[in-house]
């Protein structure tokens, strides 16, 4: 058995039906519970998105702990994630990842709460928090191993996964097809052949990552709520274009999305139960990888947020699930389908959107392509920069609450050392990691997330009838 076939395995293992059933169980419980919150109040949750808070203790703004989460989720997630998710479970599994978000954005609320609830102030006077102080404060002592368990995972996930290798690795599949690396100039590294493109890339980017990681938070919220919401806008306002000059096409697209969510519309085959659990696990893991909902990276940042209101802040973290997924995430697969690019086997990974582009924008072919690069490089970028404080929370949780100057150092250049080898593994090896370390991250944050469930609802309740 080959490498990529044993991550297939395992991947399938972990995210089988129990995985699925907990994570998508855990959102329509906190629905119920916060009585619809996510439909309910989201005007006043975008209100309170661009509105932050005049008086609060905290490290950044809401608005900017916002957009750090952000530029983690808002990545190849939306772009790659989406294609490939598609590709794999049909148009069906859109459907399931919107499902996944709508339900997620009252496990992203929950996440918010408690990360505010919990969090407490070191020697230093910051602010921190996240799964593992919730778990640990809100469940008690006793459950500090499963603390322990989300912030190592959560490491791994940063390091191997979602944080690193999937983002460059989309960023420099994105340039070498752009600049047509394949038939220039081919370089040898570990016992393989690259592409000049891709190496010169990989340097490139690994280079910035560094000079903005080494600057902590305030760096990375700096450069996240500048790239961030101009990149976003200027991606959604293409993909608009896209769907208005195929507006025809919407209604057909929108068919073999319901068709192929419940397995109408077989995939590669399957039988009808078959395809139907395929396009769920693609969607709902894909949609995890992409919002976050349940993966307990956003609470990270949220605990840094100047406020001292535990609902506000469940309702400006929720918004991150709204946007990255029900916004972009559902834009960029109606655009794959209208261009039926996701039917090509000659295709992948981000090729996918990529073609998609070229067919859909009614510019020319190189100015769509260069477009979309640029939308992943920035959007993976941020990403890049995001995990990198996700996963050093992580770890100085595991060492005692926070990492000596040294060791801080230390795992910063660890984590550039894995940006930079991200570019040299295949695509559907790092997607396989990645979507397993998320699986892991996730199983004990959604414990948490259920055993704390009467504390969040009680207190939104209460909050709401004030």
């Amino acid at each position: 058995m080959s490498f990529n076939d044993l991550i297939a395995r395992i991947d399938d293992i972990i995210w089988g039906l129990p995985l699925v059933i907990l994570i998508m169980g855990c959102g329509l419980l906190l629905t119920v519970r916060l009585h619809f919150v996510q439909i309910r109040h989201l005007p006043l949750a975008l209100k309170y998105m661009i509105k932050s808070e005049e008086e609060g203790d905290g490290d950044i703004s809401s608005f900017a702990a916002l957009c750090t989460a952000l530029s983690a989720t808002i990545g190849t997630g939306n772009i790659v994630g989406v294609a490939t998710a598609m590709a794999v479970g049909g148009p069906g599994a859109l459907f399931w990842m919107e499902i996944a978000a709508l339900l997620g954005m009252a496990t992203k609320y929950a996440e918010g709460f408690l990360s505010i609830k919990y969090r407490i102030t070191d020697k230093r006077g910051e602010k921190l928090g996240g799964p593992f102080y919730y778990i640990e404060n809100g469940m008690g002592r006793k459950f500090h191993p499963l603390a322990k368990m989300f912030a190592l995972f959560g490491v791994l996930a940063g390091l191997l996964g979602i944080g690193t290798i999937t983002q460059i690795n989309g960023i420099t599949s994105a340039a070498n097809s752009f600049f047509k690396g394949e038939q220039g100039r081919q370089i040898s590294l570990f016992g393989q052949e690259y592409s000049l493109v891709t190496v010169i890339a990989g340097i490139i980017i690994t280079l910035f990552a560094a000079l903005v990681i080494i600057g902590g938070i305030k760096n990375i919220s700096k450069v996240s709520q500048i790239i961030v919401p101009f990149m976003a806008l200027t991606y959604i306002l293409c993909v608009i274009i896209i769907l208005i000059t195929n507006y025809e096409k919407i209604p057909s697209a929108i068919s073999q999305i319901i068709s192929g969510a419940f397995g109408l519309r077989p995939v590669g085959g399957a039988a009808v139960g078959t395809a139907m659990l395929t396009a769920m696990q693609k969607g709902v893991a894909r949609g995890i990888f992409s919002n976050e909902a349940g993966l307990g990276s956003a609470p990270i940042a949220a605990a840094a947020a100047k406020t001292k209101d535990t609902v506000r802040q469940g309702l400006v973290t929720m918004t991150g699930t709204f946007i990255d997924t029900i916004c972009i995430c559902t834009m960029t697969g109606l655009s794959i389908v209208i261009a039926g690019t996701w039917e090509q086997k000659d295709l992948e990974g981000v090729e996918i959107t990529s073609a998609a582009f070229r067919s859909g924008l009614p510019f020319p072919e190189r100015l769509s392509e260069g477009i979309l690069m640029v939308c992943l490089v920035f959007f993976a970028f941020t990403t890049i920069l995001g995990w990198s404080y996700y996963s050093e929370r992580c770890l100085a949780y595991l060492l005692g609450g926070r990492a000596t100057p040294t060791a801080a150092k230390a795992f910063r250049i660890l984590y550039i050392c894995a940006v930079f080898i991200g570019p040299y593994l295949t695509v559907s090896a790092v997607w396989g990691i990645a979507d397993i370390f998320n699986a892991l991250m996730a199983i004990p944050n959604v414990t948490a997330l259920i055993a704390l469930s009467k504390v969040t609802a009680k207190e939104t309740l209460e909050y709401k009838t004030q």
